[in-house]
């Protein structure tokens, strides 16, 4: 196999999120392994946010038109993003994080958050390279990483223990960063689990990263997402140098606007730079039109963030009780809408049991391999779905685990 055939290889997109493959072709496969009846019910796909169930903000259409009408000032934007958009958006980002984000030298508009870690990654790393990545963490770190030929190398996460805040591993962080790792990336929220860094975590991730000279990429997509009694420190405000930290953020699952694919990333001056210099031979800017929404983001309705937070709260409380009571282990998200349920054991593979999930009860489900090397039983939902959907889906995901049982 060439170099170039592997590396796209290994970017493999038949489980990711929004793109698991078509099950029911393979009749004869699936009738052979198959119990029980047919679970009749709504089709709901856990693998993405449902953004009709969850409308976007109401400013976010009248902003896109008036930037159509605009025409071609708002369409050919700087590859980097328009200037008054920029502005706009950095004062918001730096009240919202805590600290100043300079929109001429630190600030790029980029095609989604996942554009953003794209650019990031590939303007700080070495092909051949190693780059630290936490276990389990958002399914395309891994996979950008070793697109460039760089290797993971892996810091575990410790969430299973739902009596206490999730922790990373600060031993193995230091013993990757003493051995020349040179680049941290990570997703906080943690994506797939839900969990938030406590502040003590944090504030040692970035005293360990100037201690060491690394360069810290975070995801924050989810860090407006926050259920009640959970605090979240933003990196770039825990005192690391900000030439060494660069934060992804944008209006996606949580403001339903994931359609409009906006993202933010800001921070390190020199990789804004880089960034600018990839994007305009990738994508040129983030789509013009597109980019005049960002003129509302922070700025919702009186009430909109509280009762959308309130809403998922609901589903979220919903999913984990049925879960708990079928004696599947899951932590309780603190941000973000996903869940990371692990299933029972079964007489079938995760794999088949995720096929037949959707070929027998109409409800799909992202694997828990996209999210960690290891072996693993857990699953993710996306649980921003209509309510009574998504707990009856539920229900039917825990009836078809115990058709499969081993017991």
């Amino acid at each position: 196999m060439s170099d170039v055939v592997e590396r796209f290889a290994k970017l493999g997109v038949d489980a990711a999120p929004g793109q698991e493959a078509a099950t029911a072709t393979d009749t004869a496969r699936w009738e052979g392994l198959r119990r029980g009846a047919d679970l009749v019910g709504t089709p709901v796909d856990f693998s993405h946010g449902d953004v009709n169930a969850f409308a976007p903000p109401p400013s976010a259409i009248d902003d896109f038109t008036a930037g159509v009408r605009e025409g071609a000032e708002q369409a050919y934007t700087t590859y980097k993003g328009r200037p008054a958009i920029l502005e706009g958006l950095a004062e918001k980002l730096a009240d919202f994080t805590g600290s100043p984000v300079d929109p001429a030298s630190q600030l790029i508009i980029t095609p989604g958050t996942q554009g953003a870690l794209f650019l990031a990654v590939a303007s700080c790393i070495d092909f051949g390279g190693r780059v630290a990545i936490v276990d389990p963490d958002y399914f395309a770190n891994r996979k950008i990483v070793e697109f460039f030929d760089a290797t993971p190398v892996y810091i575990t996460l410790d969430y299973q223990d739902t009596s206490r805040p999730a922790a990373l591993d600060l031993r193995q962080l230091e013993a990757a960063f003493a051995d020349g790792v040179k680049v941290f990336l990570f997703s906080n929220p943690n994506n797939p689990t839900g969990a938030v860094y406590t502040e003590s975590d944090i504030a040692a991730i970035a005293a360990l990263a100037d201690r060491y000279e690394v360069t810290v990429i975070v995801d924050q997509l989810y860090s407006r997402m926050l259920f009640p009694g959970t605090d979240f420190t933003h990196l770039r405000a825990a005192g690391i140098g900000s030439h060494r930290v660069l934060t992804a953020l944008g209006p996606s699952k949580t403001e339903s606007l994931s359609g409009y694919r906006l993202g933010a990333a800001f921070g390190a001056p020199e990789l804004i730079r880089r960034m600018e210099r990839l994007q305009a031979i990738v994508s040129l800017r983030a789509a013009g039109y597109n980019q005049a929404v960002l003129a509302s983001w922070f700025s919702e309705p009186p009430g909109w963030m509280e009762g959308r937070i309130a809403a998922d709260q609901r589903i979220r409380d919903g999913l984990v009780s049925t879960f708990t009571a079928a004696g599947m282990h899951v932590r309780t998200t603190e941000a973000g809408s996903y869940v990371y349920p692990q299933l029972p054991e079964m007489s079938i593979s995760v794999g088949d049991f995720i096929a037949l999930l959707r070929v027998q009860a109409g409800v799909v489900v992202t694997p828990g391999s996209e999210f960690t090397p290891r072996e693993d039983r857990r699953v993710r939902l996306n649980f921003s779905q209509d309510p009574d959907a998504a707990l009856a889906a539920a229900g039917r995901i825990v009836e078809l685990a115990q058709c499969y049982g081993t017991t």
